[in-house]
């Protein structure tokens, strides 16, 4: 079965040639050049993943991204050739997966797209058997079967990735990870030393899960070698 990405995108140069190389990667696509039109187009269509632009006329890449995460945890890989809105993109919590800086080869971000689908795949046809029972860790309820963190009775919302993150530490009690780990486990790719997305999704995990992100009760930071979860 192809899989359906929706590619939302202002700059339609950009657009078509990403089209045209997915489709020969064996993908069925669809396009939008605003946010407005890639709403209208993700409600009335199911998409394994949607290609984000965050520059964008009528209804920026931001917007898009917060209206699409109320209604759907669909994988998002965001676009922008400004760090800095990736930045916020991803620190703001607003539910991207995974991001690209321009110029990228077609070769990467078919790769991301791929990986991005396959982890969102992986994590819905998991085997639930051995996840039943919710994991208590200090004020925390974390129900892996059903994607939910709950602390002192609220829920929290947690990304995908922030969410695989967590599993991680929690399937590996007081073990050290280093970033590189981090990213292989959770990205399933080879890391190339881009501290930045570790430590902005480390950082949101930490403002939603902890009573004070400064002086972190759960993950602790290992200086120079990364990190380990206590507290369970």
């Amino acid at each position: 079965m192809h899989n359906k990405v929706l590619i939302v995108e202002d700059d339609i140069a950009i657009s078509e040639m990403v089209k045209n190389y997915l489709i020969k990667d064996g993908f069925i696509v669809t396009t939008a050049f605003n946010g407005e039109d890639g709403i209208i187009k993700y409600l009335n269509n199911d998409f394994d993943l949607i290609v984000l632009d965050l520059m964008m006329p009528k209804l920026d890449g931001m917007e898009t991204m917060k209206i699409i995460r109320e209604k759907s945890l669909v994988p998002i890989l965001i676009m922008s050739a400004k760090d800095s809105d990736v930045d916020k993109a991803i620190g703001l919590g607003l539910g991207a997966d995974d991001y690209i800086s321009k110029p990228f080869s077609m070769i990467e971000i078919s790769a991301r797209i791929k990986a991005g689908i396959r982890r969102a795949t992986k994590y819905s046809n998991n085997d639930k058997k051995d996840e039943a029972v919710p994991v208590k860790i200090g004020n925390l309820t974390i129900d892996l079967d059903n994607f939910l963190v709950i602390k002192n009775g609220q829920t929290i919302q947690l990304t995908l990735k922030e969410f695989e993150i967590l599993k991680l530490f929690i399937h590996n009690p007081n073990r050290v990870f280093t970033k590189a780990q981090i990213y292989s486990s959770i990205w399933k790719e080879e890391y190339y030393g881009d501290e930045n997305v570790i430590n902005v999704h480390m950082r949101r995990i930490r403002e939603k899960i902890e009573d004070d992100p400064s002086n972190p009760q759960y993950i602790k930071t290992l200086w120079g070698i990364g990190y380990k979860l206590e507290g369970n």
